[in-house]
């Protein structure tokens, strides 16, 4: 889901510049915990089950962070946000890192002043509808009421569509995906819009999912990704290198099952070697410990025991690969090499 530039960017800036932190790492290792930013609540991303404890595809993203640094994949207080309080969340130091399926853009990264530090999951804008509407195409949505959450670039793409495509819509604001399910079940609203994965989370959470239909039309590109201040790079690179850790083992073969074996007896994979700490000096780089890597693939698995556990085709959400495919198989996952 994503956030204009519409919230006071220059209070977020402003906030940026006054209490820039550039020791964030050493807070983090100093408190014992990490404090991460997620969403209120979608399924399959980030969710408190029935106990209270957090899970989903983002909610891993910061437990790798945590087991890279603090070697204890539990060591993170999950921070709910909303659409419009995340990027305050941040600013202000109240979470250390959002990983929240957030849109990069320009405008966030130039001018809200955060550092986007890589994507983990390519997305676009789609819609839902009930299936007893009757509509095939988005175009078909003249004069529609239209569930949207406010404080995202979805309202933007929203209007740019419909404009573009010379229709009219009603928009009918809301907060969370929460509040957006409950009014779109209940008919305030005929059609839900916003990343086409969030919308295949949502619907894989009601009781007649088959009684809704995803439109054909996706009408954005949305990377999504963790990110962290500004001006704080030693933990940008942390965080941006635990995520491509996570890219490069599902790449080189490196699961959760195999790690300790790979690591207790090193091959003649001198990449592998350098992923795992067991040759080179990548830990000693970015602060951490040699195995820092290691923690964080072992946390919850490589990227793609990640995607397949929390959201894959096997699970209610259903969601193929597609452009998040390892770039070896088609699609655009590429991290840089670990040299």
């Amino acid at each position: 889901m994503k956030t204009s530039v519409f919230l006071g960017a220059l209070t977020v800036a402003g906030i940026v510049a006054g209490g820039a932190a550039a020791a964030t790492m050493d807070e983090v290792k100093a408190r014992g915990k990490l404090n991460c930013g997620v969403t209120t609540g979608l399924v399959g991303f980030a969710a408190p089950d029935s106990n209270g404890n957090w899970e989903g595809f983002d909610v891993d993203v910061c437990r790798a962070v945590a087991a890279a640094v603090l070697g204890d994949p539990q060591a993170v207080e999950f921070v709910p946000t909303t659409g419009k309080t995340r990027f305050t969340a941040l600013a202000s130091g109240e979470i250390d890192m959002l990983a929240r399926n957030t849109t990069w853009t320009f405008s966030r990264d130039v001018d809200l002043k955060f550092t986007f530090v890589g994507v983990n999951y390519y997305d676009g804008q789609g819609f839902m509808v009930p299936k007893d509407l009757g509509v095939s195409s988005a175009t078909e949505l003249d004069g529609a009421t239209v569930c949207i959450q406010t404080g995202t670039t979805t309202e933007l793409n929203l209007a740019d569509y419909f404009r573009s495509n010379n229709i009219s819509y009603e928009p009918v604001p809301i907060e969370t995906n929460a509040e957006a399910q409950q009014q779109y079940l209940a008919g305030a609203c005929d059609v839900y819009t916003t990343d086409a994965s969030g919308l295949a989370a949502t619907r894989a959470t009601f009781e007649a999912p088959g009684d809704h239909v995803l439109l054909p039309e996706i009408v954005s590109k949305e990377p999504l990704g963790p990110l962290v201040r500004h001006g704080d790079n030693e933990w940008g690179d942390v965080v941006r290198w635990t995520l491509n850790a996570l890219i490069t083992a599902e790449e080189l073969g490196v699961t959760s099952a195999n790690i300790a074996d790979m690591s207790a007896a090193p091959g003649n994979n001198p990449e592998i070697n350098r992923l795992l700490g067991t040759e080179g000096t990548l830990g000693e780089m970015l602060g951490l410990s040699a195995d820092w890597a290691k923690n964080a693939i072992a946390a919850g698995g490589n990227y793609g025991e990640v995607f397949e556990k929390n959201i894959g085709e096997a699970t209610p959400i259903g969601l193929s690969r597609g452009l998040n495919a390892q770039w070896t198989d088609g699609g655009l996952l590429y991290s840089p090499p670990f040299r």
